[in-house]
């Protein structure tokens, strides 16, 4: 796959080490991010996203978002980041990316207004592409 230009970075949030592995694996092979941050826990990931490197906060363009988390849910989340300033969460899409088989999660994904994609795991190339076209269509070339 040829791109015109590559996501900044793309963050995982997931309390699994082999799914965070397995997953930064596909993007690294399908080569659509120039940096891949892995956070385990919801907490961890608003940490990092309000976390400012000489007043830039790290603004990823892509999250990938786990439900069943210990802690801090992934619904937890996504109710913690809507109130993060608009420098914290600018050019972000969010996938809820889950192996839950609830039509209830389901329903509420579409329900947050935060969600872009709700999506089972695991994550796959055909499914990355999906999320990158369906978002980021300036990234491909012509």
């Amino acid at each position: 796959m040829a791109f015109k230009k590559k996501l900044n970075r793309i963050l995982l949030i997931d309390d699994s080490e082999a799914d965070n592995f397995f997953h930064a694996r596909v993007i690294r092979k399908y080569g659509c991010a120039e940096e891949i941050i892995i956070r385990e826990g919801g907490q961890e990931a608003l940490d990092y996203l309000r976390l400012a490197v000489d007043g830039v906060f790290p603004q990823p363009d892509l999250i990938f978002l786990d439900i069943n988390m210990p802690g801090m849910t992934g619904w937890e989340f996504l109710e913690e980041y809507k109130k993060l300033e608009a420098g914290q969460k600018a050019k972000i899409v969010i996938v809820m990316l889950t192996t839950s088989l609830n039509p209830n999660d389901a329903e509420a994904a579409e329900k947050t207004g935060t969600l872009n994609k709700f999506m089972n795991k695991p994550l796959t190339e055909k499914m990355l592409e999906e999320v990158i076209r369906e978002h980021f269509a300036d990234c491909f070339e012509d």
